[in-house]
């Protein structure tokens, strides 16, 4: 389980800023520092992979040019923006009463534009065009995101703090194991398991409907599970979800710019929808080791009876 900090967010200790100043290429006076912000990073981590990300993200944009709608992506994303801010709220309510649907409220503008994606093989497209969670794509990735302001600004006026999505990215960069066992629909040979590759949902799909299906599930599971839990569990809760609505925001921005302003880059775009799947797959993992699976060495202590 990963270590956090007081607002359940991933802590960043030494050997995480080193391991990640490293994929980023920030080897010389930068990496020193004991402690740093993706502002303070801004600039100084070089591009150089940014052909290879505007070239996947520009063959996205002529696939799909035209099919998205626009009007209802911007509604529906102004809708999730209004429930983002909201997560502080979910945090200070604690438990669900019984019969809530708070955290099914929070996933609900997510559906929509999900569905809508679903409708017009949004995420077929991103799927045959981004490659697999390899390092390079990965850093090459992150050092887009870092560049890119207008995509941490975004985030910054919806409540992140720069010390939430710098442990954010920090997060998801180290954990390029974890990511690297989220292979592309077709890529999973047909049979294993016995599972038909015809049957999966596309990557950005799944990692998508796995934040809204968790969340969805949270009403229930905190209530029936409230003698469990601790405020260091609730926190976490609330520091996952964060992780995994940052991603869900970047992935729905992106094609809510796609469908309209086109404001971002191609290198951009792929940058976006990079980053929001990874964050949405480690937030969604964490969240499973930090709140669905409770130990024994978790949970509440044990009170009264036999």
């Amino acid at each position: 389980m990963s270590q956090y900090v007081n607002d359940g967010m991933p802590e960043i200790g030494q050997e995480d800023r080193r391991q990640f100043l490293k994929v980023v290429g920030l080897t010389g006076a930068v990496a020193a520092g004991s402690e740093f912000t993706l502002s303070d990073l801004r600039g100084e981590v070089e591009g150089e992979a940014a052909g290879e990300l505007a070239a996947m993200g520009e063959a996205i944009s002529e696939d799909l040019t035209g099919e998205l709608d626009a009007g209802l992506l911007g509604s529906e994303l102004a809708s999730l923006e209004e429930q983002i801010t909201r997560l502080p709220e979910l945090r200070a309510m604690g438990v669900p009463a019984e019969g809530s649907t708070e955290y099914q409220q929070l996933a609900e503008p997510g559906w929509a534009i999900h569905e809508h994606l679903v409708e017009v093989g949004f995420f077929e497209s991103v799927e045959e065009h981004l490659p697999e969670f390899t390092p390079e794509h990965i850093g090459a990735t992150a050092r887009e995101f870092i560049n890119t302001g207008a995509l941490a600004s975004a985030l910054h006026e919806l409540g992140y703090s720069e010390e939430e999505l710098t442990s954010t990215v920090v997060n998801v960069v180290n954990n390029k194991e974890r990511l690297a066992m989220w292979v592309p629909t077709k890529n999973i040979p047909a049979g294993v398991e016995g599972f038909d590759p015809a049957n999966i949902a596309p990557l950005h799909q799944r990692s998508a409907a796995g934040v809204l299906l968790w969340t969805d599930y949270l009403d229930t599971y905190l209530w029936q599970n409230e003698v469990l839990l601790t405020d260091t569990i609730l926190d976490n809760n609330y520091g996952d979800l964060k992780q995994m609505y940052a991603g869900l925001h970047l992935l729905s921005s992106a094609a809510e710019d796609l469908a309209g302003a086109q404001e971002l880059s191609d290198a951009q775009l792929t940058a976006a929808l990079s980053a929001g799947a990874a964050m949405m797959i480690v937030g969604q993992e964490d969240l499973t080791n930090d709140v669905m699976r409770i130990t024994d060495e978790m949970r509440a202590p044990r009170t009264g009876g036999a």
